[in-house]
């Protein structure tokens, strides 16, 4: 079957699109839970109808993941095991992708049937490390724990622990600053069930439901659209590997640059002989392992796998030029270059800053041809984020506005909650790491009702806290024995590479 200008064997279609439908069904689920709490406030301060609410909040969905940079997709796809990353559409690539999205699925749905406002963020991520450590253990010459990238999940299990409590400490300072600064009663009492809000308070609620709708889009959404990418960069990569409409100019450009980086990595790696790219990339994939160290060879290898990047991109005036196996290369030479030069420059393996300056300014560029969202990704996932809100979004919802706090919602309240949520989660976008609007706001909620002596529900809390602490293992317990089924299924049973 031709696809994307590709031929495709049945065998890769059904994976194709079984996959795409799993990647859509993750994003389904996560509307059930994140993109519910946006709409928490409006709908329990009576300032929209729930069914406005919904529709609202998945508008702003579309226009967050629409406008979205990407920077959190690519943040997601590098917690994955090197090996498995740059061999996408092996047999263990394609039991990677469906063990870590079923896995999350599975915990996401657990926990919304039981009203639960868990992290599909957590979900995720432990499912990626339940996928790299199994991996470790199963694939020949890997060290147990290796195949989890431990530096960028310290980053973003860091942003995951702390947006929690950002979001009960500053919502209650903010809810506090409210009552010293507007000395208007009606804000902070319950709502009158059969009477609209005052013109005021209504659109500022129902600006800030927007806010943080447009926020989760930007930030949440990404982590679908980054897991599509991988799929589709694994089973048609001649149309997906690499930024196909990028321009000569810009080829050009980063072909200059990739010299320029060649020349530094070779300065730094003296007089040692240059190797074939096959050596090459096992001696740069050795070395962005969470146990790789920096050895004598790897600035060569990298000299190496670079200066094929630069022969390749000097004598294409477009991408189209390039046969389906050299954009394969290409993707995976860019790839391992720059995830490089990133270490190496976390560690401060670069001797001269010169060289490790002109080094970052390659990487900056070609990620550009490599890291990129194709605009119908966007849409299908912001679809599946606002049908999911649109189904699925009573349990969450009646969870954050009336089992949190022992009183109803206030006006002050629900905003101080959603001002806070938004914020914490656009400034987790634009570092690129990805945080939980449900921990967000719903910690939200609970810091408004603490610092207005409403009194919490501790039983409610105790099961948030309950579902917070067990994510992680449980998605990472799911996603080794779904990883270790798939891959038994792939090569004893089917027999598949």
């Amino acid at each position: 079957m031709h696809l994307w200008g590709e031929f495709l064997s049945t065998g890769s279609v059904i994976f194709l699109f079984l996959a795409l439908a799993l990647a859509l069904a993750f994003e389904f689920v996560n509307g059930f839970h994140d993109t519910a709490n946006a709409v928490a406030t409006v709908i329990y301060t009576h300032s929209l109808k729930p069914n406005a609410a919904v529709v609202l909040s998945g508008c702003f969905n579309l226009l967050g993941v629409l406008t979205s940079s990407g920077a959190v997709a690519y943040g997601i796809v590098s917690l994955l095991p090197v090996e498995l990353v740059i061999n996408i559409g092996s047999g263990a690539g394609f039991a990677m992708v469906f063990a870590l999205l079923l896995s999350a699925i599975i915990w996401n749905l657990g926990t919304w049937y039981l009203g639960l406002p868990a992290s599909s963020s957590h979900s995720l991520i432990g499912s990626i490390m339940g996928v790299g450590l199994a991996n470790s253990l199963m694939a020949p010459g890997h060290v147990f724990g290796e195949g989890v990238n431990w530096g960028q999940a310290k980053n973003i299990g860091l942003s995951l622990v702390v947006s929690p409590i950002v979001g009960f400490v500053c919502t209650a300072l903010l809810f506090l600053a409210c009552k010293a600064l507007i000395k208007s009663p009606m804000l902070y009492l319950p709502p009158d069930k059969d009477k609209a809000p005052p013109f005021f308070v209504r659109w500022l609620l129902r600006l800030t439901c927007c806010g943080v709708s447009f926020a989760h889009g930007s930030n949440d959404g990404q982590k679908g659209m980054g897991l599509i990418m991988l799929i589709m960069i694994g089973v048609v990569p001649g149309a997906f590997a690499l930024k196909m409409n990028a321009d000569t100019a810009m080829i050009q450009q980063v072909a200059s640059e990739s010299r320029e980086a060649t020349a530094a990595l070779r300065k730094e790696a003296g007089s040692a002989a240059t190797l074939g790219v096959p050596e090459a990339t096992q001696v740069v994939s050795a070395f962005l392992k969470s146990s790789g160290k920096l050895a004598p060879q790897t600035f060569t290898a990298l000299a190496s796998l670079n200066a094929a990047v630069t022969d390749k991109l000097a004598a294409a005036k477009s991408f189209s030029e390039l046969s389906e196996a050299d954009r394969r290369s290409l993707r995976t030479e860019l790839f391992l270059v720059g995830e490089g030069i990133a270490k190496l420059g976390k560690t401060h393996g670069f001797a001269d800053a010169k060289d490790q300056q002109a080094c970052s300014d390659f990487r900056t560029d070609e990620e550009k041809l490599t890291k990129y969202i194709p605009v119908w990704v966007k849409v299908a996932v912001a679809l599946a984020l606002g049908l999911g809100t649109m189904i699925g979004w009573k349990r969450i919802v009646v969870t954050v506005g009336e089992k949190i706090g022992k009183s109803h919602l206030t006006y002050a309240q629900g905003a101080s909650a959603e001002v806070v949520a938004m914020l914490t989660i656009e400034a987790a976008d634009h570092f690129g790491l990805p945080v939980s609007t449900t921990h967000v706001l719903s910690s939200g909620v609970a810091g408004a009702m603490a610092a207005n002596h409403s009194g919490l529900q501790t039983q409610t809390l105790r099961n948030l806290l309950l579902a917070w602490v067990l994510t992680l293992p449980v998605c990472i317990f799911l996603g080794a024995v779904l990883f270790a089924s798939g891959f038994y299924i792939v090569f004893d049973v089917l027999g598949l590479r």
